[in-house]
């Protein structure tokens, strides 16, 4: 059980990744963020991987404490750019 918690971990942090870098494109190349577009992407994605960190924590494969540092540092990332 312990090596499918890890690679349910290695695999939420790669789609935060990956949310990441989808909002950093569309912020360099696409609108600016306080776009009300840009900002609907942003919360549809948080939302998703939101919905997915609580699946997770309902199966057991994560904790809840994993599951908010994941989500938070993502929102703090994301945040840090939109403020350069």
């Amino acid at each position: 059980m312990d090596a499918l918690k890890e690679q349910t971990m290695q695999l939420l942090r790669a789609e935060a990744d990956k949310i990441e870098h989808l909002i950093e494109v569309q912020r360099t190349n696409l609108t600016m963020p306080k776009c009300p577009l840009y900002e609907e992407v942003l919360d549809t994605q948080m939302f998703g991987l939101s919905r997915i960190v609580d699946f997770l924590i309902r199966l057991d494969l994560l904790n809840k404490e994993e599951g908010k540092e994941i989500l938070d540092g993502l929102e703090k990332r994301v945040s840090a750019k939109i403020g350069k």
